[in-house]
């Protein structure tokens, strides 16, 4: 993973940008498919968790698992595995693209990369202050997290049923943009939604960290070095009480992204390549499958868990537009910011609709946040229908917004 040489710039040789193009047009390929397969095993969890075998859905990933050397034996569910492990992957691989894109690419300018912050940031106040305008109530308060984060996986998903007419650019912007705000997600969840934080863990992820960029200087180049101190980081982040997904964004972004042979396709290139078809057709369908199983047998509303539903759905597929939306307009009217090249405004409102999807992230969050049953039950439900509507008007506006392209191109 290393082949880095200090000072020296991405080769701009032909082999280079070719390689380069050829990588992106494979992704776009990928993703178009994967998007199809991703809401397939989505709605495939629905109907399972609705079905006569509802229970075999719950019990199929609360098996254990158990994984050891010799007397060590680390024991959890498959559901743990799925969402704590392989999950860590699909963050490596975002966290590589974002990683590419900063160098060389749509977050390379500081105007570019922190626009994706502030946005993030709007999409994050105006959702939770939406929450609590309809839930002040002691108790009910604690949801005001649940509508906070983009569903990464959903989201680009949906955005990769849209097509080749969607422009890279415009991918990188949600990319960053979710990136940011589970990392935002994360943060509120250390700091509302747990007792504390254990400081040796960050200590043993910091070690793993130390390690990978001691095998980066000494030149270590094969992928299969790094695995080591990768579980030693993903390790140290479960010890610490954060979500040991991170690790991946972390790795993901100490990825070097200039190689010593100019013939060679940098690693954060190369590994990429390499697992971004694991993580389409196997992770992301996985992770669906295992967490879209939302159950709506015994979901009854009365009185103030009316207002749970309707404060998350509305936080959802209103908030986080308007939050998106707003913020990147401020920072681009005051001149803190500008828009990367081939993302204009309808781009922008794109973001802002698909940011609404906070299927899996916000389930979660509100399985912190409430403990009694009947709010937990109307938080889900509010989820599931801000998070629909969020999919319904992303791919109406998504598919009006594409057309208008093509008709620009051929014109």
């Amino acid at each position: 993973m290393n082949d880095q040489l200090p000072g020296r710039d991405l080769p701009k040789s032909p082999f280079f940008v070719e390689r380069a193009l050829s990588t992106l047009q494979h992704f776009l390929h990928i993703e178009a498919v994967s998007g199809v397969v991703l809401l397939a095993a989505a709605a495939a969890a629905l109907l399972w968790a609705n079905s006569p075998f509802a229970h075999s859905y719950h019990d199929v990933w609360n098996l254990p698992v158990p994984l050891g050397i010799g007397e060590f034996v680390f024991a959890r569910s498959l559901h743990f595995w799925i969402n704590d492990a392989l999950m860590t992957v699909f963050f490596l691989v975002v966290g590589m693209e974002i990683r590419r894109e900063s160098h060389e690419g749509a977050l390379s300018r500081f105007d570019q990369a922190v626009l994706p912050v502030l946005a993030a940031l709007g999409g994050v106040v105006v959702p939770a202050l939406i929450y609590l305008g309809f839930n002040a109530a002691a108790g009910h308060d604690r949801g005001w997290a649940i509508p906070t984060a983009t569903d990464i996986a959903f989201a680009v998903g949906v955005l990769a049923l849209l097509g080749k007419s969607i422009p890279s650019n415009v991918r990188v912007f949600l990319l960053a943009l979710a990136i940011i705000d589970d990392i935002i997600a994360v943060l509120i969840i250390a700091l509302f939604y747990t007792s504390g934080l254990d400081p040796s863990g960050f200590a043993v992820a910091a070690l793993g960290v130390l390690v990978a960029l001691g095998f980066q200087r000494l030149g270590f180049g094969s992928a299969y070095a790094y695995v080591a101190p990768a579980f030693i980081v993903w390790a140290g982040f479960l010890m610490a009480g954060v979500h040991p997904t991170l690790a991946g964004v972390v790795l993901g972004l100490m990825t070097p992204v200039r190689s010593a042979n100019p013939a060679i396709v940098p690693p954060v290139i190369r590994v990429e390549t390499a697992l971004h078809p694991w993580v389409a057709y196997g992770i992301m369908p996985l992770f669906a499958l295992a967490n879209a199983g939302v159950s709506f047998k015994g979901m009854e509303l009365s009185g103030g868990t009316q207002l749970v539903t309707l404060g998350v759905a509305l936080a959802l597929c209103a908030g986080k537009p308007i939050g998106v939306i707003g913020a990147t307009w401020f920072a681009v009217r005051t001149g803190w910011c500008r828009l990367a090249p081939d993302v204009s405004w309808a781009g922008v409102c794109l973001i802002g609709l698909l940011a609404g999807i906070g299927f899996t992230m916000a389930i979660f969050i509100a399985m912190l946040a409430f403990t009694d049953d009947e709010l937990l039950d109307a938080a889900k439900l509010g989820v599931l229908f801000g998070s629909l509507i969020s999919v319904t008007l992303g791919l109406g506006f998504g598919a009006e917004y594409t057309q208008r392209r093509r008709k620009a191109t051929e014109n």
